[in-house]
C-alpha cells in the first residue's frame, strides 16, 4: 500500500459506489491464527515500543481519572462497573497501534505525525461514528449497573467502596448482585466485542461504511467462533489483570492487544487487493 492510500485522510460518508462493491471477505481462522497474531503483536510491540507506551499510558491516566471521579462524586460504588465500562473504549485508543503495526507492516516510515494523524483523520470517518454504538452499550452498561442495584440491595447509600464491598460479598443479596450482574455485563461485552473487533481496523484501512465494518465483524466471529471467543475471553482476563495494579499494567497490555487485533484483522478479512471476484 502506497504512502498516498495508506494512511486514511478522506472524510464524510462512502460514496454511492460504495452500495456496488461486495462485503469484504472474510476467512475462517483457528487458534493457531489467534496464537500467530498474539506473537506477531508482541513483536510490533518490541520493535516500536515508544508508541505503545505512550498511548498505554494515556489509556491508564484515563482509567484512573474514572475511578476518582466516582470517588470525588461519592458514587465509589460504581468503582468497579466503570472501571470495566472504560476498558470498553479501548478500541479507540488503539487506532494509533493498528497505524503503526500497518506501516511496520508495510515497510513504512514511523513517526508521531503519521500516527497522531491518521488519528485525528478518523473525527471525520465513519470509524467516529462507532463511538455511537459504543457510547450506546456503555449507557446500557451502567444504567443495567444501577437497575440491579435497586433491585438486589435497595437504594442505600455507601459511605466508601469498602462498605459497599462488604455488603456485597457478605449478603445472599449481595452475591446475587455480583451473579446476575456479571451475567448481563459478559453478554454486553460479547456483543460489543462482536461489533467491533474487526471493524475499528477495517475502517482505519478501508473507506467502508460502519454498518459494513459492523457486520463484517459479526460475521467473523459467527466463522469462526471458537477462538474469537477464546479470545474474547483472553483479553477480558487480560485487561482485568492490567487495571488490578491502579491501572498501570494497561501501559503495556494495551498496546499488545491492539497490535494484535491488527494482525487478527489480518488474517480474518483479505485485504482488498485479495478480495475474490
Amino acid at each position: 500500500m502506497s504512502e498516498n492510500t495508506s494512511a486514511p485522510q478522506g472524510a464524510g460518508s462512502p460514496s454511492a459506489d460504495d452500495e456496488l462493491r461486495p462485503m469484504p471477505h472474510v476467512r475462517q481462522i483457528s487458534a493457531n491464527d489467534v496464537i500467530d497474531a498474539l506473537s506477531a503483536g508482541l513483536a510490533d510491540f518490541r520493535r516500536a515500543p515508544i508508541y505503545g507506551l505512550t498511548i498505554g499510558a494515556v489509556f491508564a491516566v484515563g482509567g484512573l481519572f474514572v475511578i476518582l471521579s466516582a470517588a470525588a462524586l461519592q458514587m465509589s460504588y460504581l468503582s468497579y462497573p466503570a472501571a470495566a465500562g472504560f476498558a470498553l473504549i479501548g478500541p479507540f485508543a488503539a487506532v494509533g497501534l493498528y497505524e503503526v503495526s500497518r506501516r511496520i507492516e508495510a515497510g513504512e516510515p514511523l513517526s508521531w505525525s503519521r500516527i497522531l494523524g491518521t488519528m485525528w483523520a478518523q473525527k471525520s470517518r465513519e470509524l467516529s461514528w462507532m463511538a455511537f454504538v459504543v457510547l450506546f452499550i456503555q449507557i446500557m452498561w451502567m444504567y443495567q449497573v444501577r437497575l440491579l442495584l435497586a433491585l438486589f440491595l435497595g437504594f442505600k447509600s455507601f459511605a466508601s467502596f469498602g462498605e459497599f464491598l462488604t455488603q456485597v460479598i457478605t449478603t445472599p443479596e449481595g452475591l446475587m448482585f455480583l451473579a446476575v450482574g456479571h451475567v448481563v455485563g459478559a453478554i454486553l461485552s460479547l456483543i460489543l466485542f462482536s461489533l467491533t473487533v474487526i471493524s475499528f481496523p477495517l475502517l482505519m484501512e478501508q473507506d467502508r461504511d460502519f454498518i459494513t465494518a459492523m457486520i463484517t465483524s459479526v460475521r467473523a466471529v459467527v466463522l469462526s467462533p471458537a477462538p474469537m471467543i477464546g479470545w474474547a475471553f483472553a483479553v477480558t482476563a487480560l485487561l482485568i489483570v492490567a487495571m488490578i495494579p491502579a491501572f498501570l499494567g494497561l501501559i503495556v497490555i494495551l498496546p499488545v492487544l491492539g497490535h494484535t487485533t491488527w494482525h487478527l484483522y489480518r488474517k480474518c478479512v483479505a485485504a482488498p487487493e485479495e478480495q475474490p471476484d
